[in-house]
């Protein structure tokens, strides 16, 4: 094998590893036992497949300050924010060897031009001081009532809604993200609720939209359950761990079927995010 192609594949399997690692912290976080095992038995075959130095190094990151691998933008680590040396940047762009962070010791890759993106300047919350839910969300990213009667459309939907809106420059990329995401382990939980997000999304912090599904979206065919509550999150590298405390304040406050019938009875983008922020207050600080 080609010692360039052969690199650029490893850095490719541990990005996947990656995703695996963060969708079986997600499910655990939504009490999605039932795929833990799946998922384990993945996380294990990739394992298998990367050479015993790099996974080495791999879990020793990963153990002491995840995500062990993010991309570079802009010539800047997605993991701390700090600007990499201009001789390290063309090296990384070359793929040829496995590079990290010389601040955070990350292993670092360059993020595709056709990978979505935040819009410079564009931030959910950007209006005054704001606080819990109301630092990454808007009423523009409010959807009342989806148009789109299937999980994929819906999903296209609602990131058509934030590139619309500002908050990313494609749409469709991230979209395509978040159904790559969606193959690895369904968002869909319990009481009619879906967590589909695209990770890797630099350039400003957590942004969350909001749908609603007044018929109910089927997220995976096999299921009978539908989907009514739909939470779309745009996440930076950097904010992994911020995501995973966001999804836990969401997840509590919408086990309630109170709180779940107020938000599906708010039937305008304002009425939703003063009902959000305010079920929202005590779990999302």
């Amino acid at each position: 094998m080609n010692a360039d192609f052969a690199m650029k594949k490893l850095i490719n399997d541990l990005i996947q590893l990656q995703e695996l690692l963060e969708a079986r912290a997600q499910q655990e976080m939504l009490e999605g036992r039932e795929r833990l095992s799946e998922l384990d038995a993945a996380i294990e075959r990739m394992f298998e497949g990367i050479p015993a130095e790099y996974a080495t190094r791999f879990r020793r990151l990963q153990q002491r300050s995840p995500p062990a691998i993010v991309p570079m933008v802009n010539n800047v680590c997605g993991g701390c924010g700090m600007v990499i040396p201009i001789s390290e940047v063309h090296a990384i762009h070359a793929a040829t060897a496995l590079h990290t962070c010389p601040t955070c010791a990350r292993l670092l890759y360059n993020l595709e031009s056709t990978a979505p993106r935040r819009v410079p300047g564009k931030r959910a919350g950007a209006a005054g001081v704001r606080v819990g839910i109301a630092r990454y969300t808007s009423p523009e990213l409010m959807i009342p009532d989806l148009t789109a009667n299937e999980r994929d459309s819906a999903i296209r939907e609602i990131c058509a809604r934030l590139e619309r809106q500002g908050f990313v420059t494609n749409g469709q990329s991230l979209a395509e993200a978040a159904l790559r995401r969606e193959a690895i382990a369904c968002t869909a939980v319990e009481h009619g609720l879906a967590f589909p997000h695209a990770r890797g999304v630099e350039g400003g912090g957590l942004t969350v939209a909001v749908a609603l599904s007044r018929k109910g979206i089927r997220f995976e065919p096999a299921e009978r359950a539908l989907t009514r509550i739909i939470f779309f999150v745009v996440i930076p590298s950097a904010a992994s761990a911020f995501y995973l405390r966001l999804l836990a304040g969401l997840t509590r406050t919408f086990q309630d079927a109170d709180a779940r019938a107020k938000l599906i009875e708010a039937g305008t983008p304002e009425k939703m995010y003063r009902a959000l922020c305010q079920l929202t207050r005590k779990t999302v600080l």
